[in-house]
Parts: C-alpha cells; sequence; structure tokens
C-alpha cells in the first residue's frame, strides 16, 4: 500500500457480510455519513476497521493481503480482533462506559461501579486501541494522513504516534463530550489516558464549539495542559494538538434521491392510509437511552390530556430501532418504550382512531417516508453530538414540517432559530411544544423548513471530512 495517502479507522467499516449455507460470502455496502464523505475524497484509500461477524472474520481471512477491494470506497482492511477482548472493549467500555460519560446517562447513585473487571475491561479497550494501531502503523506510507474515528477508539492517535511520528494524525469524536466535572467520574487514571490518547493526533476535531470547549475545560482541568483557548490549542508534554469544529450535514442531492425511489414512494402510500387525513408528528430514533424516547412519548400523551380538541385529528408516529441489546440497559429501555406506548393507545384510543403507531423494527424507506408526510418532527435527545434526522427531516419533507427540537441536541447550535427548542427532561414544556408546532400556521412553517433544510446541507459529509484533512499541515 506504498500509494496509500489517507487511511481512515473505525469501530464499524463500509461494508458488512453475510455467510450463505455453502460458504459464499455477500456484501453489503453501509450509507452511513463517513463512507459518503469519502466519496469526496479522491486518491488512494485504506479504511481500517473490526471485523464484527462471523461473515467479517471470514471475508477478512480469505482477501489477498487482508485487504477488501470496495467499489467507490477503496481499500478495507477488516481487524480480526478476539471475540472476547473486542467484547469487552466495545460493550463494556465503549458503550457502557464512554458512552455514558458523554451522554451523561449514569444514574449517580448506583453507577458507574469501577472495579477490578472494569480494569480487566480497560485492559481489552487498551489491547483493542493498540491493535488498531498497529495495523495503520504497518499499512501507513510515510507522511500518511490518518483520520481516527470516535470514542472507540480514543488511545489509537497516541500509540500510533508513538510507532510512527511521521504520520499526520486527526481524531474526530462524533459524541457530545462531557464537562469536566462529570467527566472525572471516571478512575483518574483511565480518565487521563483518554485525553492523553487523544492529544497524541495533531487535529482533534468536535460537532460544536459546545463539545471542543468541554474537551479544552478536561484538558486544563485533569490534565493540566497549557490551553489556549482562543486558538484552541492544547500543548502537552511537548505536542501541540489543534482543536477543531467540524459540523457534520446531510447529502441533500442523494438523500432526495434516495426518497424519491419506489420503495419509499410505497411505504409513504401505506403510511397515509393508516393515519388518514390526520396531522403527523414524526420521530425516527434508536432505542438509545439519550434519545429520551419514554418523556417524548409522554409528552404527546400530556398533549392529548391538556388539548383534546386534537383527538382523533392527529397521530404520533415512533419509529424506535433496536440498539445495542447486549446491554441490559437497552433491553429494559426498550421495553419501556413498548409499555409507554401501549399507556397511550389504551387510554385514548378507540376504534375509529388510533393515536400512536410504534414500530421498533429497522426499516430506511419507511423512515424517509415519514419525513415527506411529517407536520411536526420531534427531536428530543437527552444529549446528542449532532442528530442528523433533526437535519434529515426538514431537508425531505414535502409541505414544510415544524422541528420540535431538543436544546441538547448538537444540531441546536445550527438549527436554533427556525426550531423550537425544548428542555428535554421537561416533558410539560414539551408537551405544549407539540401543540404549538401543530398550530403553527403553514406558510410559517414552509418558511422555517426552507431555512432548516438549506442550513441542513450548508456541511456536508465530503466538506466534513476534507476540511479535517485540509487541517493536517
Amino acid at each position: 500500500m506504498a500509494d496509500t495517502q489517507v487511511l481512515v479507522a473505525s469501530n464499524r467499516g463500509p461494508v458488512s457480510f453475510a455467510l450463505a449455507g455453502d460458504g459464499t460470502l455477500s456484501m453489503r455496502r453501509g450509507a452511513g455519513g463517513l463512507v459518503s464523505a469519502l466519496a469526496g475524497v479522491g486518491g488512494d484509500i485504506l479504511w481500517v476497521c473490526a471485523a464484527l461477524s462471523d461473515a467479517d472474520r471470514a471475508a477478512a481471512r480469505r482477501a489477498p493481503d487482508d485487504r477488501l477491494d470496495v467499489p467507490g470506497v477503496g481499500a478495507v482492511r477488516m481487524l480480526d480482533i478476539p471475540a472476547g477482548t473486542f467484547h469487552r472493549a466495545y460493550n463494556a467500555v465503549a458503550n457502557s462506559t464512554l458512552w455514558f460519560v458523554h451522554h451523561m446517562l449514569y444514574d449517580t447513585a448506583n453507577k458507574p461501579h469501577f472495579d477490578a473487571r472494569s480494569r480487566r475491561d480497560w485492559q481489552s479497550y487498551e489491547a483493542y486501541n493498540a491493535a488498531f494501531a498497529d495495523a495503520l502503523a504497518q499499512d501507513a506510507p510515510p507522511g500518511a494522513k490518518v483520520a481516527v474515528q470516535d470514542y472507540h477508539l480514543a488511545l489509537a492517535p497516541k500509540l500510533l504516534r508513538e510507532r510512527r511520528p511521521d504520520v499526520k494524525i486527526a481524531h474526530f469524536s462524533h459524541t457530545p463530550w462531557a464537562p469536566a466535572e462529570y467527566y472525572r467520574l471516571l478512575p483518574d487514571d483511565i480518565g487521563c489516558q483518554v485525553l492523553e490518547g487523544i492529544l497524541g493526533a495533531d487535529h482533534a476535531g468536535f460537532l460544536t464549539g459546545r463539545w471542543a470547549d468541554a474537551f479544552l475545560d478536561c484538558c486544563a482541568v485533569i490534565l493540566r495542559a497549557k490551553v489556549d483557548r482562543a486558538a484552541r490549542t492544547v500543548a502537552f508534554r511537548g505536542h501541540v494538538t489543534r482543536i477543531g469544529v467540524h459540523g457534520l450535514g446531510v447529502d441533500g442531492e442523494s438523500l432526495r434521491a434516495r426518497a424519491g425511489e419506489p420503495d419509499v414512494a410505497a411505504r409513504a402510500g401505506t403510511l397515509r392510509e393508516q393515519v388518514g387525513d390526520r396531522r403527523l408528528i414524526v420521530r425516527v430514533d434508536r432505542t438509545e437511552l439519550s434519545k429520551n424516547i419514554v418523556r417524548g412519548l409522554a409528552a404527546y400523551r400530556e398533549m392529548l390530556a391538556k388539548h383534546p380538541e386534537w383527538h382523533g385529528r392527529v397521530v404520533h408516529v415512533a419509529f424506535a430501532y433496536p440498539s445495542r441489546h447486549d446491554l441490559p440497559e437497552y433491553r429494559e429501555y426498550t421495553a419501556a418504550v413498548q409499555r409507554t406506548a401501549a399507556e397511550i393507545s389504551d387510554e385514548f384510543g378507540h376504534d375509529a382512531w388510533e393515536p400512536l403507531i410504534l414500530q421498533v423494527n429497522d426499516d430506511y424507506p419507511r423512515s424517509l417516508a415519514a419525513y415527506g408526510l411529517a407536520d411536526v418532527l420531534l427531536v428530543n435527545p437527552i444529549r446528542d453530538g449532532m442528530n442528523l434526522v433533526a437535519k434529515e427531516g426538514p431537508v425531505l419533507s414535502r409541505q414544510g414540517c415544524a422541528l420540535v427540537l431538543s436544546r441538547e441536541a448538537g444540531a441546536a447550535a445550527e438549527l436554533a432559530g427556525d426550531a423550537i427548542l425544548v428542555n428535554p427532561f421537561d416533558v410539560s414544556q414539551t408537551a405544549e411544544a407539540l401543540h404549538q408546532a401543530l398550530l403553527m400556521p403553514r406558510d410559517e412553517r414552509a418558511e422555517r423548513c426552507e431555512r432548516l433544510a438549506a442550513a441542513a446541507t450548508a456541511l456536508p459529509p465530503q466538506r466534513w471530512l476534507a476540511d479535517q484533512l485540509a487541517a493536517l499541515v
């Protein structure tokens, strides 16, 4: 790979594999923002990721030189990390510890609880990051640029710099960053390791200025590093890391093209048959604790109780896709979503009106169809790095939708002027915001939605990644 100039490292790669009974492998390309971003980079690219399934591992073992050629992406190297190491690094540390800290999800009277088992889990996280650093160090040509993604790989920049001081390294955090006083829930040495790991990069990127400033605070308070807030730089142990803010939007052209395909039109027809001419409140989320689905449903319930004039005139469509069911907290949360939805239907529904449609299976075309039909889009996370649903909805809205948006979503930094902002913990305020959104005059709704769509597409994924690579000088 002597001619590879850009390397990307992430837990999940741009492709996944399925294994048939006869041993045949089939490949499915991902559709995330990072995949779209790479399309605009050009040149030779190597994507290093983890093999997430038995089929992925089989594909990795069969690939010549451990690399797969993916049209439109480049070469992909899947790392066959031992299953136990991967499980502890991914589930116990990345998703049950770092995710919880940055999204401020802990019930601190009971958790976190760091003990000897936690230390064993952390050793697996270290080993997982070291495996990525080793692969990147092996494959990077002299002076290559390496873009390391997210909280799964917080240690990798420092480990890579130790192995290959000649390469230029960027790290990007797709999550929020915890304020220093909350970040200190982590054991002291682990908290320092994460910060030092990211500071191994030449450029550390965040989705909003708020998350970047929180990272700077942590570096100043916990590491006592030299922080220049005006220049957004951190000097630590002889190395200077520049801190950048790179908002991420949607590729409006490709999103609209996908929404124009027949499967989306068919689902739009089915949904319109279900709801008739009633007003439509839409939400699309994973059943993830930070997405705050239960409080959103509770707000809809309170709106119906306080404003009976909406009975029979509105339907709430909630698409809540399964997420992280390896973790008990997520299984319990999905059950809570389903219980709350059933209670709303039992309390208000009757033969002529089903007030709530909850579906928990993943169906991307159905989500696109719902965006197009929505009168109101509800996005009320407890805390979110960005939240692309808040951007996708206005882009695909046919007649203009009102956006009810949590002030704790990163998207609020760009969309606040035309959204109805809410405190995600205030159910009554959210209920009233839904009511006001339904009452918003159609012309005003359409004008706001047009401005929201313009903001949502102002920073497409291609520019987001290109700007980070350009910062590696």
